[in-house]
């Protein structure tokens, strides 16, 4: 369709040096390889330090339920998505040849396109946190103290740029850019990648029977983030949504179990909550909608 190639001309940037090594091979390889790179290195590292500091690692970084809910053992899982980012860009090299910025785009224009949507995206979360009810209509839980939230808050933000950067490196760059370099509709190199995207936020031993509409919740996310993607031409936009979309249930209010370590509260129900997080997910798509929408402007030129 003319309207939206040209919508999407700006993708072509991103794409163009995957068109010398185009093979779907290389792309599966790629997958396969950051795939051992991610467990022998996570395995490695968690071998040592429970090796070296037994007592650190079972108090401080497993914690006593589920990973991810104490301070540092959410820090340490968030900072280790580091890891995804050097395996993508290892897999980018080796397979296609690419440099690693080549996945980002342009640096200076995907740095101010990246600020750009971030200021919109941040106004738009104070101007809905100041809407009534104050307290979300939720009997919130005190997680942290607030002193020692704030000492953190420096980490914490930088914990979950890595860990929305390395996503997005990997599913809206190296596959989204592979696919399309090979294949010229949007519904493959923007559908597979918020496929699989969505798979990998699917899990039904923690979110029962709401974790469908998680994965559709993901899914969804994933086509808004690849549209960015490919209107602005750099992952600038796309870092900038995920970052933002991850700093309140990170952040601010978690729900109960893993990844609850940095929140200063955190909710009283469970992902497994049909009733409330049903609620919840009905408003976060309602969000994401009008986040995605903000961030299309913020990058018009």
């Amino acid at each position: 369709m003319p309207g939206r190639d040209h919508a999407y001309a700006a993708h072509e940037s991103l794409v163009a040096p995957s068109r010398r090594l185009p093979q779907l091979w290389r792309l599966l390889a790629g997958l396969v390889l950051v795939a051992v790179i991610l467990f022998t290195v996570s395995t490695t590292l968690t071998s040592v330090a429970r090796m070296l500091a037994p007592e650190l690692f079972r108090s401080g970084l497993r914690g006593p339920g589920a990973i991810g809910t104490t301070p540092a053992s959410l820090l340490v899982l968030l900072y280790g998505f580091a890891i995804l980012t050097g395996a993508t860009l290892l897999a980018a090299r080796l397979l296609q040849d690419r440099a690693p910025l080549s996945l980002i785009g342009d640096p200076g224009l995907a740095l101010r396109q990246f600020w750009r949507v971030l200021r919109v995206l941040v106004l738009l979360a104070v101007l809905v946190l100041m809407l009534p009810p104050y307290d979300m209509g939720l009997e919130l839980e005190r997680n942290l103290d607030m002193r020692t939230w704030l000492a953190l808050l420096p980490l914490s933000l930088g914990a979950v740029l890595v860990q929305t950067s390395s996503e997005e490196l990997l599913f809206r760059g190296y596959i989204q850019q592979s696919l399309a370099a090979r294949f010229s509709s949007p519904l493959i190199w923007m559908g597979v990648p918020a496929l699989l995207f969505g798979l990998g936020h699917y899990t039904p031993a923690v979110a029962g029977a709401n974790a469908p509409l998680i994965l559709i919740w993901a899914v969804l996310f994933g086509l808004l983030t690849a549209d960015l993607t490919a209107r602005a031409g750099t992952l600038g936009p796309a870092i900038a949504l995920h970052f933002v979309n991850n700093l309140s249930p990170l952040l601010l209010i978690a729900v109960p179990g893993s990844m609850s370590g940095l929140s200063l509260a955190v909710a009283p129900y469970a992902m497994s909550d049909t009733e409330e997080m049903r609620i919840w997910l009905v408003i976060d798509f309602a969000l994401m909608l009008v986040s995605w929408l903000a961030a299309r402007l913020a990058i018009r030129r």
